[in-house]
């Protein structure tokens, strides 16, 4: 009876048939142990099953990827703005264009757009769709048969934060020596560090995306720019009082609720992008070192005293969880001036790597500090102006002696020193010494007479001082590329 009953089991409905045996499988493999039902007809039944699964895999994954192209299509490219790094993606290149940053900062919009706008026939992939969160490296062919079903032959494929699925390099790699075109999105510096370096060894092409900057930010408000009346300057110092606050995320131009947004987004960051990859054992230890970290944002601060302040273990673990949050775009560290690199390691500020997270998260201490606040806006807009692969970007401390805020370099040559100050309409003699002082002692360690003092308050101006020449730069010139 066992065995007819199974035998009819296998002509019924499909899906309705997938969902009995899913329900049904334990029960049937209790009467096979009992020999209530034979061997030979359960191992029917178990292929049958596997085949409809997998039918109903690619039934699932054929609709979220329509959904997914449905939703692209929607989009109006003449709304986005306009970003540099659109130049940088090479669409016809043989390499795997890789653009990584933080978390909603972009990626997947700057990809679309530049493909949108080329005219290209190309398919398109969201790994961070809650639906294929559970797609496994088996299950990218069934993806690639689902793509060339809904568009056809294609020549680009763009995989967006593709770092989700386990084992994906091998499956790009594969895609490259076929010819296809890869455009790919990833959320941590690891990506290329790691999986995709050991793979594609010199196969892809690196591009980093951050928030808007503040020249992004005037655009996608619409504010002037280049008036020089005095609405038009006092609308700019406003854009800037807006930016030190909110910070440069696309998505806050269009919602009301920071607090809410930066809380989630923080989450995804730290428990997604950290604490899965990296399977954090500790995981109340790296969000007490998130927040503290962020609080201390533009200081220096080193892995001794994080590990005693936290209670750590080791400081060896401190410095791992440091690395996690600078992997993952959260932190952008700047390392101490030194011709020796253990001194250079020894010694770190960390800036956040947008404002948003200094203004919105647990124990906040340091919001008001409208020094520091600025001092970070200019440590992201040198990262988006830095070649990664010949720029440097370090800070001088010399005990109690002198500090300047950033050096930049070129390959192993000194290009600029900046110093950056909020008010300097009316210094102190003791602000004076800090500020001036600094660059003036900096210059005469490093050989370099490009000095460039930053200020929210005051005038852009040249200051000639003991035979050298200081620009003195309002932040809203210098952030817009006003004062060469």
């Amino acid at each position: 009876m066992a065995d007819f009953g199974l035998t009819l089991f296998v002509q019924f409905d499909e899906v309705g048939m997938l969902h009995f045996m899913q329900f049904n499988m334990d029960f049937l493999t209790y009467f096979v142990q009992f020999n209530v039902v034979k061997i030979p007809y359960f191992m029917q039944f178990v292929k049958k099953y596997v085949y409809l699964q997998s039918k109903l895999i690619r039934m699932d994954l054929l609709q979220i990827l329509i959904d997914q192209k449905e939703e692209l299509k929607m989009m109006d490219t003449s709304l986005l703005c306009s970003r540099k790094e659109e130049a940088e993606v090479e669409l016809q290149s043989k390499l795997a264009q890789v653009v990584i940053g933080v978390r909603r900062s972009g990626k997947s919009t700057l990809c679309q757009k530049v493909l949108l706008e080329s005219g290209l026939n190309f398919a398109y992939v969201n790994f961070d769709d809650e639906r294929l969160s559970r797609l496994s490296a088996d299950s990218l062919d069934e993806v690639l048969q689902c793509l060339y079903r809904i568009n056809g032959d294609f020549s680009h494929l763009f995989l967006d934060e593709v770092q989700n699925v386990d084992r994906w390099p091998l499956f790009v790699n594969r895609l490259l020596r076929q010819g296809i075109k890869i455009i790919l999105t990833g959320s941590n510096a690891n990506l290329l560090s790691g999986e995709l370096a050991t793979h594609l060894t010199g196969r892809y092409h690196q591009i980093e995306l951050f928030p808007f900057s503040f020249s992004e930010y005037c655009s996608i408000t619409k504010t002037d720019t280049e008036s020089v009346s005095t609405k038009g300057r006092a609308l700019r110092q406003h854009a800037l009082d807006t930016y030190l606050q909110q910070g440069g995320f696309p998505e806050l131009l269009e919602i009301t609720s920071h607090n809410d947004y930066a809380t989630s987004l923080l989450n995804a960051i730290v428990n997604k992008d950290i604490c899965r990859r990296y399977s954090v054992r500790y995981k109340d230890a790296l969000w007490k070192m998130t927040n503290l970290v962020l609080d201390l944002f533009a200081q220096e601060v080193s892995s001794n005293e994080i590990a005693v302040q936290l209670d750590l273990k080791s400081v060896h673990t401190a410095d791992n969880y440091l690395t996690y949050l600078i992997n993952a775009y959260l932190l952008l560290p700047v390392y101490r001036y030194s011709y020796k690199s253990i001194e250079r390691r020894s010694g770190r500020k960390f800036y956040a790597v947008d404002m948003l997270f200094v203004s919105h998260h647990a124990a906040s201490l340091q919001t008001d500090n409208l020094g520091w606040r600025l001092e970070n806006i200019v440590a992201i807009e040198l990262y988006h102006r830095m070649n990664r692969e010949s720029d440097g970007l370090y800070y001088i401390r010399k005990n109690a002696s002198f500090e300047v805020d950033f050096v930049v370099t070129r390959r192993t040559h000194v290009e600029e020193l900046i110093q950056v100050t909020y008010s300097f309409t009316n210094p102190t003699a003791k602000q004076y010494n800090r500020e001036i002082g600094g660059l003036l002692k900096g210059s005469e360690l490093t050989h370099c007479d490009n000095l460039t003092l930053v200020v929210m308050e005051g005038e852009t101006k040249t200051l000639n001082i003991e035979g050298k020449t200081i620009r003195q730069v309002l932040a809203t010139d210098w952030l817009l590329g006003r004062w060469e």
